[in-house]
């Protein structure tokens, strides 16, 4: 399955920023069999390498692990060589576009402006992050559908499970969820039942559209 029928069917893409510790393998096997497969390491989180390697190892053929924060070259090739399969950055850069295109890797560029956009598809974006979702909402997704109305733009930045289905209404491809869902502190302190109970929430009303 490629990463745009993987988001296309699950709806979001799962951001992982911070420690997970001895728990990290635990807390991706929940997001799979609540329905999430698509995986995001921030590469400004500690060991983000390791941990981008951990989870292409154990969950090869399972889910679809990529990069986040990838603000260089350089950290484009570390999370490549950890096992990476898409990258995804917080701004328009043509020379990261022109590396993940040459090495034949999704490129999820982040932008904001109309014209941010247009640069980053026009680049090569397999999708066009929109960032920060917030404090804009989904009304300014509805607005830019006027422009781009087949462009697969992808909110993240503010998103929660109450405001998520939202976006999707507004014409998002999918939405990007981060510490509202996988906060490492909160993890720690209420366990990981509560934890899937809050992924199995989110799957719901990603799929009562």
């Amino acid at each position: 399955m490629t990463l745009i029928q993987a988001l296309q069917d699950s709806r979001a893409l799962i951001i992982l920023r911070g420690e997970f510790g001895d728990q990290l393998e635990g807390i991706v096997q929940i997001l799979l069999e609540e329905g999430f497969p698509v995986i995001e390491v921030a590469m400004n989180s500690p060991h983000a390498q390791e941990q981008i390697a951990r989870l292409a190892t154990a969950f090869k053929g399972h889910a679809i692990i990529g990069a986040g924060t990838v603000l260089s070259i350089e950290e484009a090739q570390c999370a490549l060589e950890a096992g990476a399969r898409f990258l995804v950055s917080p701004h328009v850069e043509e020379t990261l576009l022109t590396f993940c295109r040459e090495a034949g890797i999704p490129a999820i560029p982040g932008a904001f402006t109309p014209t941010e956009i247009w640069r980053a598809w026009q680049g090569g974006a397999a999708m066009v992050k929109i960032f920060p979702a917030m404090p804009s909402g989904p009304e300014y997704i509805h607005h830019l559908r006027g422009p781009f109305p087949t462009l697969p733009l992808f909110p993240t930045g503010g998103i929660t499970i109450e405001n998520a289905t939202a976006f999707l209404r507004a014409g998002a491809i999918a939405v990007g969820i981060g510490s509202a869902l996988v906060n490492p502190n909160l993890i720690t302190r209420e366990g990981l039942n509560k934890f899937r109970a809050r992924c199995r929430t989110l799957f719901r009303s990603l799929h009562e559209l």
